[in-house]
C-alpha cells in the first residue's frame, strides 16, 4: 500500500511539473478561524521587482472614481481604511474600518469583459479600495456585485510588458469568504466562509480540485514543496486548518505568520519571463477582530502595525501615508507616524 501511494504522488507530481509555466504564479492568502470570532486574514506580496509600496490611510467621505473612461462610476467612501499600495498606483491590500479585508493577488488565467464605453467601469488599480470603501461585510459586496452594473477594466502594467491579470479575495470580520475572478469575460464570484485559500494558477475551481486530492493523502504524511501556486495552495490549505484554534491574539497572529512565511518564495529568487514567479516581498496579517494591520518587510527585521483604535478616520481626518522607501526601520504601533498626504491617482484607463 505505501509503495502505491508513494507512485500516486511521484504521479501528480510528475503532472504538476509540466503545468505550463504560466500557471506558476505568485502571492498566498490565508484566513484564520480561531474561537471568540477570532478571524485574522494573512497573505504574501511576490514579485520580480520591488513593487515600492508605502502604507496610507484612507478616511471616509473621500470622493472616488473609477478611472475609466470620460464619464467613469463615482462613488464617495463610506468606511476608511489602511492599505498598502504598489506603486503608489493601486491598492494592493488593506482592511476598513469593518474588518473588511481585501488583497489581489495575480491570476495569468484572467480575461476581462470588452469594455465598450457605454456600462460604468471601474480600474483594476482601484478594485481593492472600491470594496474596502463601501462594504462592510462580504455578503453587502457580493450582492451589489452580482447585479453587474459595471465592468472591470484591465490595461498593461506599469513597465508595458504584459497586461495586468489579477483576481480579487475578500474577507470579513466573521470569517465570511468570497473571490473574485474574470474568466472568458465573465466574473465568477467563489462565496464560501469555507475558501479560506486563494494563491494564483490555475483558475480557483481547479485550485480547490487540487487541493481536495491532496487531502485525501493527508498533510502529516506528505505535502507538496516547490513554490508553484498549486503547491503553495495546498500546504497553505492545509497549516490553516492545522494550526491551534484559539482567541489568544498573540498565538493566533504568531500562528498565521508562521502559515503565510511557509508559503513565501525566498528573497532573491526569481524567473526572468514570469515575474510572478518571485521573491516574497512583504506579508500581512490582517487582525480582524481587533482591527490590526500588521506589515512585515522582507528587508527589515521588524513586524509593525496600525491599531485602528489609534486612527482618525473621520470625513474631515486628513489623508495620511507611512513612507517605506525612506529606508527607516519601523517597530510597533506606528499610526502616530503616519504623516498627512496627496491621495495618490489609481492608474487609469481612458
Amino acid at each position: 500500500m505505501c509503495k502505491i501511494n508513494m507512485f500516486l504522488i511521484t504521479a501528480l507530481l510528475v503532472i504538476l511539473s509540466i503545468i505550463p509555466h504560466n500557471r506558476a504564479n505568485a502571492c498566498t492568502r490565508v484566513v484564520y478561524h480561531g474561537d471568540n470570532n477570532m478571524i485574522i486574514t494573512g497573505r504574501t506580496m511576490d514579485w520580480k521587482e520591488d513593487t515600492r509600496s508605502n502604507i496610507w490611510i484612507f478616511p471616509r467621505g473621500m470622493e472616488r472614481n473609477g478611472e475609466v473612461g470620460k464619464d467613469p462610476m463615482r462613488w464617495k467612501s463610506k468606511y476608511g481604511s489602511v492599505i498598502t499600495s504598489a506603486y503608489d498606483i493601486c491598492s494592493t491590500d488593506g482592511m476598513n474600518e469593518k474588518g473588511l479585508v481585501a488583497n489581489l493577488l495575480w491570476l495569468a488565467e484572467s480575461s476581462y469583459p470588452q469594455w465598450n464605453g457605454e456600462r460604468p467601469a471601474l480600474s483594476i488599480a482601484a478594485w481593492v479600495q472600491y470594496m474596502l470603501d463601501n462594504f462592510a461585510t462580504v455578503d453587502e459586496a457580493v450582492a451589489e456585485v452580482e447585479k453587474n452594473t459595471f465592468d472591470v477594466v484591465s490595461d498593461m502594467m506599469p513597465d508595458g510588458t504584459r497586461m495586468a491579470t489579477l483576481h480579487l479575495s475578500i474577507s470579513d470580520a466573521t470569517g465570511d469568504n468570497a473571490i473574485f475572478e474574470y474568466v472568458g469575460g465573465k466574473l465568477d464570484i467563489h462565496h464560501s466562509k469555507a475558501y479560506q485559500v486563494m494563491t494564483n494558477s490555475p483558475v480557483f475551481g481547479q485550485q480547490l480540485a487540487l487541493d481536495d486530492y491532496w487531502k485525501n493523502i493527508g498533510g502529516t504524511t506528505f505535502l507538496p514543496g516547490t513554490n508553484r501556486a498549486a503547491d503553495r495552495f495546498v500546504r497553505a490549505s492545509f497549516y490553516i486548518n492545522a494550526i491551534p484554534k484559539t482567541e489568544d491574539t498573540r498565538t493566533a497572529l504568531a500562528s498565521v505568520f508562521s502559515v503565510i512565511r511557509n508559503t513565501s518564495v525566498p528573497f532573491g529568487i526569481s524567473t526572468p519571463d514570469q515575474p510572478n514567479i518571485s521573491s516574497t516581498r512583504w506579508r500581512t496579517v490582517s487582525d480582524q477582530k481587533d482591527k490590526v494591520y500588521y506589515f512585515e518587510s522582507t528587508l527589515y527585521p521588524n513586524v509593525f502595525w496600525v491599531d485602528f483604535k489609534d486612527v482618525d478616520f473621520s470625513e474631515k481626518a486628513p489623508v495620511k501615508k507611512l513612507n517605506l522607501l525612506s529606508g527607516k526601520t519601523y517597530a510597533g504601533n506606528t499610526a502616530k507616524e503616519f504623516v498627512a498626504a496627496k491621495p495618490f491617482r489609481f492608474l487609469g484607463i481612458k
